[in-house]
């Protein structure tokens, strides 16, 4: 096992991990950027070392800085978490010839599920269903047009190196082809500076449902089940929950194997997550794989008992799974806080927390790494908890999130703590019926939020 673990990350996830590795009896290093030297993470870890200035350019995405830290530190392994460079294979490659093992998937596997247009065509493969599409990456306008006519319209193009939304077009008509081409494009090569494209057919009211996977070095996979995350804003999620309200024991078993197929296709090591979209026939398709730990594992930890964080180090440490997969005990639910402005267009709050109340009670989690006076900083991800609730129901779920998320306090910055008090009240929210479209329509109250003060 590990005598100690550096974290390349910041947050919360730095948290959770340093959490689990005390628990473990593994000690841990913390790195931050000058922006981030009075963050929980840096407090609560064995040892801290800055390594660098704010930007993530010059910290959090500097290996060469990272990698010193771990020298200097003598940390035998490194956990990236989410973000940043945990799903990058230079930096798993560059872990692994200094010696240092990196707490996620080998270069191989990131590279063969980090491009999508590369992942969908192994997952067709491995007999995963795959969106029908392009074959690979669109050489050409009159390509996309030739694609587009074969599968029908409406159609979805999507940049090969894309995330947050960035490089996507959903097209209805021929006529659009030609903008929703060139725009996408443009963007993509601005975000990832890589303009590669491929096209698939839009999936109609589709859920986003993620399988959650574990395999060790042996090739053997199990799951964890599903986490339905459709409520999302411009491909952004926003609150999770598991069980998914349209699954049922017939689907959960075949996306289930379908998710183990496609570990032990590609010989996958490590914790990740299998991402379909489910129309409203109830057919899946694969829609890509994080070879990391997810934003929202812990409902999928809330009800399985089990903790993925631990499960990580394990798979890391050559450890054997037991092959056993894990089915949902109760209901869990996920809101997402972030510093944000939620009735101006969920525009970003960064500055000083005066003031913070966190709920608890039976069956009440909070993942967070800040507290009254700290300062967020405006360089990085607004997201500054996630509120985690388990009930024996989805009903008593949601009550319970209700009840704490009226607790939940925080003065100085805006938070999107009031539109998820409406979330929760929404009838279609409650019955269930909601798609990865739901934030399309919604219509902001602003009585939420006056939800109250100290």
């Amino acid at each position: 096992m590990f005598k100690k673990i550096l974290i390349a990350n910041r947050g919360e996830i730095a948290m959770r991990i340093i959490r689990t590795a005390k628990e473990m009896g593994i000690k841990t290093v913390a790195v931050y950027s000058k922006a981030d030297e009075t963050s929980l993470h840096v407090r609560f870890a064995d040892e801290a070392v800055c390594i660098g200035p704010a930007p993530s350019k010059d910290s959090y995405l500097k290996m060469a800085n990272i990698i010193a830290a771990a020298e200097i530190t003598d940390a035998d392994a490194i956990h990236p978490g989410y973000g940043f460079l945990s799903e990058n294979s230079t930096f798993s490659k560059i872990c692994q010839s200094n010696g240092i093992k990196f707490i996620g998937a080998p270069a191989d596997n990131i590279d063969r599920m980090g491009d999508k247009a590369n992942a969908k065509a192994t997952m067709k493969e491995a007999g995963v269903p795959v969106v029908p599409g392009s074959d690979g990456l669109l050489e050409s306008y009159e390509q996309a047009v030739e694609v587009a006519r074969e599968i029908k319209y409406p159609v979805m193009m999507k940049a090969t190196a894309g995330g947050g939304g960035k490089g996507m077009r959903a097209i209805w008509k021929e006529e659009d082809l030609l903008h929703a081409w060139e725009s996408a494009r443009t963007e993509a090569a601005a975000a990832f500076g890589n303009d590669g494209m491929y096209m698939e057919k839009l999936i109609e009211e589709p859920r986003h449902i993620e399988i959650q996977v574990a395999s060790d070095q042996n090739g053997k996979a199990c799951h964890l089940s599903e986490r339905d995350c459709s409520i999302q804003r411009r491909n952004q999620k926003l609150a999770e929950e598991t069980p998914s309200p349209i699954m049922t024991d017939d689907l959960r078993q075949r996306m289930g194997e379908a998710a183990i197929k496609a570990c032990e296709y590609i010989g996958y090591e490590g914790v990740g997550t299998i991402e379909f979209l489910v129309d409203k026939h109830g057919d899946f398709y694969f829609m890509e794989m994080n070879t990391r730990i997810q934003v929202e594992h812990p409902i999928t930890e809330q009800v399985t008992g089990f903790d993925l964080v631990r499960e990580q180090i394990m798979l890391a440490a050559g450890e054997p799974i037991s092959g056993k997969n894990y089915y949902p005990q109760g209901h869990s639910i996920e809101c997402r806080i972030n510093a944000e402005d939620p009735y101006n267009d969920f525009r970003p709050s960064p500055g000083k927390i005066t003031n913070i109340n966190i709920p608890g009670g039976n069956g009440v989690r909070v993942d967070t790494h800040v507290y009254a006076g700290y300062t967020i900083p405006p360089n990085y991800d607004s997201m500054i908890a996630k509120l985690i609730v388990t009930a024996q129901t989805r009903e008593e779920a949601i009550q319970k999130m209700k009840r704490a998320l009226g607790e939940f306090y925080i003065e100085g910055i805006k938070t999107t703590i009031p539109f998820h008090l409406q979330l929760m009240d929404h009838p279609d929210f409650i019955a269930g019926n909601y798609t990865t479209k739901f934030m399309e329509d919604f219509q902001f109250d602003e009585t939420y939020a006056n939800y109250g003060e100290f």
